[in-house]
């Protein structure tokens, strides 16, 4: 297929510009970079994994279609891992750990970091839509350094890390790592055992993952449940960490979501929780939970409004489109061309 050949190429001819170090001539980590951070909110508290070369794979109807690059290289992923958190999360409402998503998390929660009036009335649906607002610090990052963080669709009022006026949970979209961390660290609290540990046993092995992908810690995320220490791990590599990860491993997990949670019959996840991960925020209808959708084709204007994705800053995409039964994973791919491979893959498979 000449056409999905030139599709191919396109990807690439548009590798991210990113340095195969993960660090800036200055020494600085290229995600905080970035960001616009400076010391001391820059600092980095997790593993940094120099980087490989741009990757893809694209699956249809579950067999591949295509694949380019070293796919088999573990490489770091940033928020691609929030849809990990967001598939855990199902986990633990089909375990029973969690009653509802619509309960307070605070009701869970084996610290006091939901005890203020700010955080009292949070739920788990507010941390897995970014709509908490929750206010504190999680193992020495404030939730302030993601004030006013523009990502996607967001619009900022001030420079990012500008502290502002906190509003009700649930009625404000902001796209704040260091509340994603505060929802890890809540999911850890819940299981009882690492979150790594869970994914690997419940999703990760069952479905044939390789045994080289990872979720590095912070330095600082060391905490005791039941007496036993344990890492919370974040749901990015933001300051470092996270999941470090192959793109065949990727797009295992995007066709395990693509099926409904079910794989070679047997039901991983639970019946449904596919469908919830996307239905579309009330405030942020471009966000689902911890998955971004493509409500009015903002993020993709060539792709279904139907697909949806988990996205990592570097850039990193994993692209599901149920309309066409396409399951597409990009690696270091610069997300401004990102739309221009999905225009071409799509031309290729309409010929």
């Amino acid at each position: 297929m000449t056409d999905l050949k030139d599709a191919i190429a396109f990807a690439q001819a548009a590798e991210s510009k990113w340095p195969a170090s993960m660090h800036m001539p200055d020494g600085q980590f290229v995600m905080t970079y970035d960001s616009g951070e400076k010391a001391p909110d820059n600092d980095v508290l997790g593993p940094v994994t120099p980087r490989g070369g741009h990757a893809g794979i694209v699956l249809r109807g579950g067999k591949k279609l295509a694949e380019w690059g070293d796919v088999d290289r573990a490489d770091m992923t940033f928020s691609v891992a929030k849809s990990y958190l967001a598939l855990l999360a199902g986990l633990a409402l089909g375990d029973g750990l969690i009653r509802s998503l619509d309960d307070r998390a605070g009701d869970y929660a084996l610290d006091d970091g939901f005890e203020s009036a700010q955080n009292r009335d949070i739920t788990w649906r507010h941390l897995l839509t970014q709509t908490s607002e929750w206010s504190g610090s999680v193992f020495g990052k404030e939730d302030r350094i993601d004030h006013n963080r523009v990502v996607g669709l967001a619009v900022a009022d001030a420079p990012k890390g500008t502290r502002r006026p906190m509003k009700k949970p649930g009625t404000f979209y902001e796209y704040n790592d260091v509340r994603v961390n505060r929802l890890s660290y809540s999911l850890l609290q819940v299981f009882k055992e690492p979150l790594p540990s869970v994914l690997k046993r419940r999703i990760m092995d069952p479905i044939g993952g390789s045994q080289n992908w990872r979720w590095d810690g912070y330095r600082t995320s060391t905490v005791t449940i039941d007496g036993k220490p344990m890492i919370s791990v974040p749901g990015g590599g933001h300051w470092g960490g996270g999941i470090v990860i192959s793109a065949r491993d990727l797009a295992l997990m995007g066709l395990l979501v693509a099926q409904g949670g079910a794989w070679e019959g047997r039901q991983i996840l639970p019946k449904g929780w596919t469908e919830e991960l996307v239905k579309p925020c009330p405030i942020a209808p471009f966000y689902g939970l911890m998955w971004w959708l493509n409500t009015d084709r903002r993020q993709f204007a060539a792709a279904s409004e139907k697909s949806y994705f988990a996205l990592g800053w570097g850039s990193h995409i994993v692209w599901i489109d149920p309309e066409h039964d396409l399951v597409t994973v990009l690696r270091w791919i610069d997300r401004k061309q990102a739309p221009g491979f999905v225009e071409r893959l799509l031309g290729a498979l309409r010929k």
